[in-house]
């Protein structure tokens, strides 16, 4: 097994055992920051709590999370991972860290927290050097067959493209079922093994995934369920292709889903005692980033009414939790007149939006008045971007399942945001409301917090922004 479910939210091993590593060297630096300071200066007494030690590695930790550094790693080459580990160290880190250190009266000395992200960098950086020098990437993954090679393992396949160097999974190849068209390409086509059992540990597979077109009987050939049970017995495991997308992939495919397995699953429940404390985490972050914030909204307004006639806050109908319409408010970024003749999806660099507006999206500060929103009730932090009535109407015509995406509340930040661009289609809606049911189903709060997390990287970076 190459991941661990916590809260209904599945993690990948190596990811997880790479930052438990990562945490204890983090506490590691810290501790020989301590030792030089004191050697460097005998006389010198630097006292510190284990707590600031513990908070340190937690802090830096969520910093190398919320910048993606991980993926960065398999994704886009090692000079990458490099910047954002200087980013989420000496960023967001230092600052991080000489703020909760100001707040509780100095916990952690300064020059702890100057040589201790120094060591941090260095001993982290050379400690994943190693690791991709070392270690084989492909032989960490797991060996993965598909027992299907038609319409429904082709598109298993194409949405595994994209993610397949950042994925625990190496697909082995598809099995044909019976009289099945085959989609898939050719040189992935294995011939059905006549002892299913041996050729599983012949070839070392880990898990077996049922993606034919039809499994019903055809010209006198079964589908072989025997043959699998005994292979699980032997500790090889088969899974249908929604269950193993929703795994590997964070998203639940809606051209295989059916309402019984929504209904059955072990998702898409309610916990009254959840929404109590998400609604208590809500109005106390909520309260929190108006306090800090004020400034930031007040400069806002006034560089908006400066820039150009009209109002500063501007409103809009969405729909929220059950289908109930609310007014959702943002700082205006476009022209007055943007919408006079209807609404219209946002475009990539889009004509109606002010210099003003186009700095405000990009930093988001357009979405802070949803501050409001929330402590209203009328929103979360975390949860589906609510979408327009008009958009609403039309996308729930063209697209299955659409309004499941209100069971929950709607909310600033979400899953679609984290895994899927900015969208201005049909199409783009779609493949978001897979990663919207995903968290409709196994939403909670760890799921909730590593939204958070990551999408400090999205800001920062200024993805999605339209």
């Amino acid at each position: 097994m190459s991941y661990i479910r916590l809260n209904k939210h599945y993690i990948h091993l190596p990811y997880l055992f790479l930052g438990i590593a990562e945490a204890i060297l983090l506490g590691l630096s810290f501790w020989a920051a301590s030792q030089l300071i004191a050697s460097a200066d005998p006389a010198r007494e630097l006292e510190y709590s284990p707590l600031a030690l513990v908070i340190f590695a937690a802090l830096l930790s969520c910093c190398t999370l919320s910048m993606g550094v991980y993926t960065a790693l398999v994704r886009e080459g090692f000079s990458s991972m490099v910047l954002r580990t200087l980013v989420s160290f000496f960023l967001l880190g230092s600052l991080g860290l000489f703020v909760i250190s100001a707040l509780l009266g100095g916990l952690i000395p300064q020059a702890l927290i100057f040589w201790g992200v120094l060591i941090s960098t260095a001993v982290v950086i050379v400690t994943r050097f190693i690791f991709v020098k070392m270690v084989d990437a492909n032989q960490l993954k797991r060996r993965v067959i598909i027992y299907g090679a038609g319409a429904r393992a082709q598109k298993l396949l194409e949405d595994l493209a994209p993610e397949v160097n950042a994925l625990g999974v190496k697909i082995v190849g598809c099995v044909p079922s019976a009289s099945e068209v085959l989609a898939v390409n050719s040189e992935l086509v294995i011939a059905e093994p006549s002892d299913w059992l041996a050729y599983v540990k012949a070839a070392q597979i880990s898990e077996i995934v049922i993606a034919p077109d039809e499994r019903r009987r055809s010209g006198g050939n079964a589908f072989p369920l025997s043959e699998f049970l005994d292979c699980k017995l032997a500790g090889v495991p088969s899974s249908d292709a929604l269950s193993f997308c929703e795994r590997e992939l964070g998203k639940i495919d809606i051209t295989l889903l059916q309402p019984s397995w929504m209904l059955f699953s072990d998702g898409f429940k309610y916990s009254k005692r959840r929404s109590i404390a998400k609604r208590i985490f809500d109005l106390t972050l909520a309260s929190l980033f108006f306090l800090v914030l004020w400034p930031f909204m007040l400069l806002t307004a006034i560089a908006v009414r400066l820039e150009s006639p009209g109002s500063v806050l501007y409103f809009q109908t969405r729909v929220g939790l059950n289908g109930k319409s609310f007014r959702i408010y943002k700082f205006r970024s476009m022209r007055q007149d943007a919408e006079k003749n209807g609404a219209v999806w946002a475009k990539k660099n889009d004509a109606r939006v002010t210099r003003v507006g186009a700095f405000i999206r990009n930093t988001r500060l357009d979405e802070l008045p949803q501050l409001y929103n929330v402590l209203v009730g009328e929103m979360s932090f975390v949860g589906p971007r609510p979408e327009r009535p008009e958009f609403v109407v039309d996308l729930a015509k063209q697209i299955p399942f659409y309004e499941t995406r209100h069971k929950v509340k709607p909310g600033l930040m979400g899953w679609a945001q984290l895994k899927y661009p900015y969208g201005a289609s049909v199409e783009d809606a779609k493949n978001k409301l897979q990663y919207d049911l995903y968290y409709t189903k196994n939403h909670s709060f760890l799921m909730d917090m590593l939204i958070m997390i990551q999408t400090v990287e999205i800001v920062l970076l200024g993805k999605g922004v339209h």
